[in-house]
């Protein structure tokens, strides 16, 4: 019994010893990234994640102990000083004082959307992408961790735009915001719808900078078109 119970250990170690190493998590959430992103949550299979991960699937359960949870945590190491950012705009276009600008709002969420985007060591272009991806395709349980941790920013940003539009009720004013994020969201989605209507392999719909030259003037004409 005694041998039998040390080869069992023996026969764990490795194992065990794989799921802790400290660079095997990150290793697991860049490789899950994506693969959210190229394939969606539903499409992706934990087998496909530790196969190109190089690691078993005792080292996902080790870390994350589920694909849902492995998902969240993907999601959450980025989002967050997303927000944080976008919080710090807000902040310093409330503190010049005077009357909110609509295209100055709007340019606060794109601003940190463009520089992260442009940072490979916080996701890049690939974590925009998941993150249009996500809530496009409404991942209903990451929908609502987002809900719960970051209710600060869908309130500031409301009560931001119901001060520059003031004309606009309460119902009015949520439908526009809803849109406009969604709009917004879509276009960094990585979706290049736009080469149905220009075929071209000069124009590209994957191109940050060029996304937001276009975007924010549509996205703010449709804040304040006439009620």
């Amino acid at each position: 019994m005694g041998n039998a119970s040390q080869s069992v250990k023996t026969k764990k170690a490795p194992e065990i010893m794989e799921a802790s190493k400290p660079d095997t998590a990150t290793r697991i959430q860049d490789v899950a990234e994506r693969l959210f992103v190229e394939h969606g949550f539903e499409a992706t299979s934990l087998r496909m994640i530790t196969q190109q991960a190089e690691v078993n699937l005792a080292a996902v359960n080790y870390h994350f102990g589920s694909k849902d949870a492995l998902f969240e945590s993907v999601f959450m190491r980025r989002l967050a000083p997303l927000i944080s950012g976008c919080l710090a705009e807000l902040d310093e276009l409330e503190q010049q004082g005077g009357k909110l600008e609509v295209e100055e709002l709007v340019k606060t969420f794109i601003r940190p959307c463009l520089a992260l985007s442009k940072d490979p060591s916080r996701g890049g272009a690939l974590f925009v992408r998941l993150l249009s991806r996500t809530l496009v395709e409404n991942h209903r349980q990451l929908r609502e961790v987002i809900s719960q941790q970051y209710s600060v920013f869908v309130q500031r940003y409301s009560v931001a735009f119901h001060k520059a539009l003031p004309e606009l009720g309460a119902e009015e004013l949520a439908w526009r915001m809803h849109f406009a994020f969604s709009v917004m969201f879509n276009a960094f989605a990585g979706n290049d719808v736009l080469k149905i209507f220009v075929r071209s392999q000069v124009v590209s719909a994957r191109d940050p900078d060029m996304i937001v030259k276009h975007l924010v003037p549509f996205v703010v004409a449709g804040l304040t078109s006439p009620a």
